[in-house]
C-alpha cells in the first residue's frame, strides 16, 4: 500500500511559513506534522508527498526516499490530509473508505481497482472524485487552518511527542547542580546533551525535551511542555516558558513563550518571543520583541496574504517566514505577519504585514537591496550552521520573488503614498 500526504488547496493560508516548505512539513510539537503521520500511517508502505509544483524539486532534496508528485505504479493508497494535527486518534480503516471533518476530507483509503481509473489524473482531483465516489464518515481530527493554530495546539503536541517517542531521564552531561521540579520522568535529556550548573528544570505542567547535542547554559529556566531540539542552545539566564518548541540548531535566549521556531533560526539575547511562529534561518536581533496581547484586550486580526483575519484569541504574536533578519531594538506589533527573506530595521512599532522580499527601515518599506543580495546573505549564514544554498533552493527564491512581485510593488506604492493599513 501507499500512503500520501497531500495539500488540499487550504496551504496558501499558511503564507510566508508554507512559501517555502509544504504544509505537512510545519513543526508542532517536537517534530513535524509529517514525522506524526508517517509514524502512524506510513511504517512499511511507499510514502508519496503531493505540494505545490513549484515546491517539487526542493522536496525531492530533502527526501531523497519518498515519491514527490506522483503515485508510481497502481496499488492501494492511503491519501492522508497533511494539515492534520495528528495526536494518536484511532481511527477504523476499512477496505475503502473516507473520513471528513465537517466540509474537509482527512483521509481516503481506496483499493487500487477502484483508483484505477483516476490513476492520471492529479493528486488533489484523485482525492476529489474518491470522496465523491466513496461514502463518508466523520472523523475525530484535527486540521490546522491557521499559522496559529499550530502554536495554539503545540503544548499538547509536545505532550503526545514525549510519550509516542518514549524517551525518558536524564543520560546527558550534568555539570554541577540542576533543580529539577515536578516529576523527573517527565523529563529527557538526551546523551550527548549537556546542561551547565544552576539551571531550573519544571515539568510540574509537563514534559521537558533536550535533544541530542543541544546546550543549556547556566541560570536558564525551561518550563514544560517545552522541546529544545537537536543542537540547540539555550543561552544563559534564558527563560523558556510553557508550550516552546525549538527545532534543530536554534540559539535561544530572552524570553520565549507558547512559540515555535521551526529550526535554524537565532533568538541569541534578550526581547521577548510570545505565541509566535518563526521560521528557518531567521535572526532577531538583539532586544527584537513582539507583543502578542492588545492594550485593550481585544480580539487579535492577523494579515494573511495581505487580508484581515480574525484569530478568534486575545494573543497571537508574530508570524515570521524563513530568512528574515531584525534589527536591536525591533518593535514588532500584535499579530504581526513578515514575508520571506525581509530585512526589519523597526525603532517604531512595526506594520502588522510586510510583504516577502521587502526592507522595513524607520517607518519606510522598500525593494531593498535586491534578491542576489538577499541569497548571498542567505548563502553566509547556511554556510555559518555547516549548510549550503542549493540550486534548487535559489530556484525556489527566484519564483518566490516573482510571485510576489506584484503584492510587493503595491505595498510599497501604498506607504510611499502614506496610505498603507495594517497598524491595529
Amino acid at each position: 500500500m501507499k500512503v500520501c500526504l497531500f495539500e488540499d488547496g487550504k496551504e496558501v493560508d499558511f503564507f510566508p511559513l508554507t512559501m517555502t516548505r509544504a504544509v505537512y512539513e510545519l513543526r508542532c510539537g517536537k517534530t513535524t506534522l509529517l514525522e506524526k503521520l508517517v509514524d502512524a500511517f506510513g511504517k512499511g508502505a511507499e510514502v508519496c508527498l503531493h505540494s505545490r509544483d513549484y515546491l517539487t524539486e526542493v522536496l525531492r532534496e530533502r527526501y531523497s526516499s519518498y515519491t514527490v508528485n506522483s503515485l508510481g505504479e497502481l496499488d492501494d493508497v492511503l491519501f492522508v490530509n497533511g494539515r492534520w494535527l495528528y495526536k494518536g486518534e484511532q481511527i477504523d480503516l476499512k477496505d475503502e473508505y473516507v473520513g471528513v471533518s465537517g466540509d474537509q476530507i482527512v483521509l481516503v483509503k481506496a483499493k487500487k481497482e477502484t483508483v484505477r481509473k483516476y490513476w492520471d489524473l492529479p493528486i488533489p482531483e484523485i482525492v476529489k472524485k474518491l470522496g465523491e465516489e466513496l461514502g463518508r464518515d466523520t472523523v475525530k481530527a484535527n486540521l490546522a487552518q491557521w499559522p496559529w493554530d499550530l502554536v495554539f495546539a503545540n503544548p499538547e503536541m509536545i505532550k503526545y511527542d514525549f510519550e509516542r517517542l518514549g524517551k525518558r531521564g536524564i543520560h546527558g552531561k550534568v555539570q554541577g547542580h540542576v533543580e529539577i521540579v515536578g516529576d523527573k520522568d517527565m523529563v529527557y535529556v538526551a546523551p550527548t546533551a549537556k546542561i551547565y550548573p544552576y539551571m531550573v528544570i519544571d515539568a510540574e505542567e509537563g514534559p521537558v525535551i533536550i535533544d541530542e547535542g543541544a546546550i543549556v547554559y547556566s541560570f536558564a529556566f525551561i518550563q514544560g511542555p517545552s522541546s529544545i531540539g537537536e543542537g540547540t542552545h539555550v543561552m544563559m539566564g534564558a527563560k523558556v516558558r510553557e508550550g516552546f518548541t525549538a527545532g534543530p540548531v536554534c540559539r535561544v535566549g530572552g524570553e520565549v513563550e507558547e512559540s515555535i521556531i521551526h529550526g535554524y533560526s537565532n533568538k541569541y539575547h534578550d526581547g521577548f518571543l510570545g505565541h509566535a511562529y518563526v521560521g528557518e534561518w531567521v535572526n532577531l536581533g538583539a532586544l527584537t520583541t513582539n507583543s502578542d496581547l492588545k492594550n485593550d484586550y481585544s480580539e487579535v486580526v492577523v494579515y494573511i496574504n495581505g487580508k484581515p483575519v480574525k484569530t478568534g484569541s486575545t494573543k497571537v504574536g508574530s508570524i515570521i517566514g524563513d530568512h528574515v533578519k531584525t534589527s536591536i531594538g525591533t518593535l514588532l506589533n500584535t499579530g504581526t505577519v513578515i514575508g520571506v527573506m525581509c530585512n526589519v530595521l523597526a525603532t517604531d512599532i512595526s506594520p502588522k504585514y510586510i510583504p516577502s522580499f521587502t526592507w522595513y527601515v524607520n517607518g519606510k518599506l522598500s525593494k531593498g537591496a535586491g534578491l542576489r543580495r538577499m541569497l548571498k546573505t542567505a548563502e553566509t549564514m547556511m554556510g555559518r550552521r555547516g549548510k549550503k544554498l542549493t540550486e534548487p533552493q535559489v530556484k525556489l527564491f527566484e519564483y518566490l520573488y516573482e510571485m510576489t512581485r506584484q503584492e510587493r510593488e503595491y505595498y510599497i506604492e501604498l506607504f510611499y503614498r502614506k496610505a498603507a493599513p495594517f497598524t491595529e
